[in-house]
């Protein structure tokens, strides 16, 4: 047995010191391989299936290392979670003298500079918020890190954090007169100092892209990158190696200008004529646009009415702001830095009209108050490869979805990942077992009218078999909503009493706290509860989906993406939308089975899973349930697992 197969064994610190430790083979070989790859420094690829405990198999390897290591993950809370529990548990069981860091882009931050003005100013959007502000400031005076997760008072999505933390925008750096007590800055000399620093997917593609975060001097001296997650770095990349500029930017500009004018620059009367001209501008180039939620190409927003001088005029009004700025820099350094942010914006918006890189898709996003315009990379790979190969290190990309049935070669193309080795650990969960595939029969194709009626009606007997405790994640809000309507209003009919949630009407976290607890629930959700939510035990016994989740063919960088890889004689289809689709129904279904003795249905209702010839592909790449198209099979799955519970109960007692 070896030092590694030591430390995870049943004789081994882990299982000595973390309650509800057990060895798997699994986590043990991923482990082997990652700590391999740290030790040649090279590229590995990992996808390790839901129970494998791919956190340990990694921070095992990287604590013992013996080098600086940075974590990256695909949300705050994950990261939380890892800086918090998992590496204070592993290093203490293996007793290694590791110092520890976590880092946060800075608006996760309290801001002195902007907390200090905002309690000045008094100006805020309810009554909530002038109540928030105080317990805000008292957070400030006793906080060792300013971090807002840490102050629990306050919701995280209460309208005041943006007026007490900065931005790249607004942030006044060595000219502010609160530097030396930053959060920001105090967060980045702990990373700079520790073994092994935390920090999240947007912080490190802002920063190799923007040098402003603290990451590009962490980059240097790092031996280990570990990607936890990684199944999201496309996407992220892509937000960060493309350009955008908002309208809502433009606005933040307008307004922080005219603040300044109240209280430092009154005598400058050009000033709020200039920021008002500004907002008007602004304001009528958003009425340009019809409606929220579009996304669309620039070809169409270009031929929009009005957009050319509605965009010239915005230029215009941005010029003169500026010019009056350039006049009142050297009075104050916030003055300085809105007259520097009006540059930038300027270059911004010059550059995204005139589009010179080829390898940028340019399109515009519309929300209720704001326009964002993108210009987004077809592809990251040559980007991403340059900060691969810039010095040798070992990267690691981890997470349960990432192969189509183990075959890696999409990621690695969209990941630049070419000199690369890949693993695959399957879950070590019993899924014959624990769990059963539905595909509904008489399906109508997911392209008809009567479609999300069918998907309703059809999970209606599956709802009542589960006894409530579901999810059903729909691929788009609409039909979220729509089957939402239906499953009220077959619940009221015909008496059924479960509790019926839907996205959006409170934060996720507090919908699945009343999801758990009410214990008999049926949460239908879009996106944001396709992945990172773990639910438990029996409170979630089926997971309903309603089609395969391709992206939409209407989506301008999708598009632009299927019509160069065409041009180049490629199959866009089978190379990049199917098996996009397929990383994102493993995630869907990786929500139903999360420990060994949960058991439950996985529904998908998409005939195409048993029409099409790709559908074989699709199922494949899933855990191997056992599989049926018999609603009778399901109500029996379900009778079977009442009974047994009914068994166990008696049995304890």
């Amino acid at each position: 047995m070896s030092d590694l197969e030591h430390l995870f064994s049943a004789e081994g610190p882990l299982a000595a010191l973390i309650p509800g430790y057990r060895m798997r083979t699994q986590q043990v070989e991923m482990a082997v391989a990652i700590g391999e790859a740290i030790r040649h420094s090279r590229q590995l690829v990992a996808e390790a299936g839901t129970g494998t405990g791919k956190t340990f198999a990694y921070l095992v390897p990287a604590l013992l290392s013996g080098g600086k290591v940075i974590i990256s993950t695909g949300t705050k809370t994950l990261q939380d979670q890892l800086f918090n529990r998992d590496l204070p548990a592993v290093r203490d069981a293996l007793k290694v003298p590791v110092t520890v860091a976590m880092l946060k882009g800075r608006s996760n931050y309290v801001c002195h500079f902007h907390l200090e003005r905002a309690m000045r100013e008094g100006r805020f959007a309810s009554r909530e918020d002038a109540n928030y502000v105080h317990k805000i400031r008292a957070f400030a005076e006793h906080s060792a890190t300013g971090d807002k997760a840490e102050l629990t008072d306050v919701p995280e999505s209460a309208t005041i954090w943006p007026a007490v933390t900065s931005t790249r925008d607004n942030c006044m750096g060595q000219e502010c007169a609160h530097y030396k007590e930053c959060f920001v800055m105090e967060a980045r000399k702990r990373a700079l100092a520790a073994d092994v620093v935390v920090v999240n997917h947007h912080l490190f593609f802002a920063d190799v892209m923007l040098r402003d975060e603290g990451v590009s001097e962490l980059l240097p001296s790092a031996n280990t990158v570990v990607f936890d997650e990684a199944h999201q770095l496309p996407e992220v990349a892509g937000l960060f190696f493309g350009e955008d500029v908002s309208t809502s930017q433009l606005m933040e500009l307008a307004r922080d200008s005219h603040a300044e004018f109240i209280t430092t620059a009154k005598d400058c009367l050009a000033l709020p004529e200039a920021t008002a001209a500004l907002e008007k501008a602004v304001r009528d180039f958003r009425l340009i646009f019809a409606y929220e939620g579009a996304r669309m190409p620039v070809q169409k927003a270009l031929a929009l009415k009005n957009f050319d001088s509605a965009y010239d005029t915005v230029q215009e009004k941005l010029k003169a702001l500026s010019a009056v700025l350039e006049t009142q820099a050297a009075r104050d350094p916030a003055l300085e830095n809105f007259y520097e942010r009006s540059l930038a914006l300027i270059e911004q918006l010059q550059r995204w009209h005139a589009a010179e890189n080829a390898n940028l898709v340019r399109w515009v996003e519309v929300f209720t108050q704001s326009v964002q315009l993108h210009a987004t990379p077809l592809s990251v790979a040559e980007t991403f490869g340059k900060q691969l190969n810039a010095q040798p290190r070992a990267w690691i990309f981890t997470s349960a979805t990432l192969a189509v049935r183990n075959d890696f070669s999409h990621y690695l193309a969209q990941m630049g990942l070419a000199d690369a080795t890949t693993g695959y650990w399957s879950s070590p969960f019993n899924y014959d077992q624990q769990a059963l595939l539905y595909v509904p029969p008489e399906m109508p194709e997911p392209n008809s009218s009567a479609y999300t009626a069918s998907v309703a009606a059809a999970a209606l007997p599956v709802i009542k078999a589960s006894l409530g405790r579901a999810f059903v994640l729909c691929t788009s809000l609409r039909a979220m909503r729509e089957v939402h309507a239906l499953l009220k209003d077959a619940f009221a009919e015909q008496g059924m009493e479960y509790p019926l949630l839907i996205q959006g009407e409170s934060s996720r976290t507090e919908l699945l706290e009343r999801f758990r607890k009410l214990g008999n629930a049926v949460l239908v959700g879009s996106q944001s509860f396709w992945e990172g939510v773990d639910v438990r035990g029996e409170a979630l016994s089926a997971v309903i989906i309603d089609k395969l989740p391709f992206a939409p063919p209407d989506d301008p960088v999708l598009a632009a993406r299927i019509d160069k890889m065409n041009a180049e004689g490629k199959n866009a289809f089978m190379e990049y939308q199917l098996p996009y689709a397929v990383i994102t129904l493993k995630q869907g279904a990786g929500r139903l089975i999360r420990d060994e003795t949960d058991r439950g249905v996985l529904m998908i209702c998409d005939p195409r899973l048993i029409s099409k010839p790709y559908g074989r592909r699709v199922w494949q790449s899933l855990p191997p349930f056992k599989r049926t198209r018999a609603l009778a099979d399901v109500q029996g799955f379900f009778a079977a697992n009442a009974a047994a519970e009914r068994v166990a109960s008696e049995n304890a007692g």
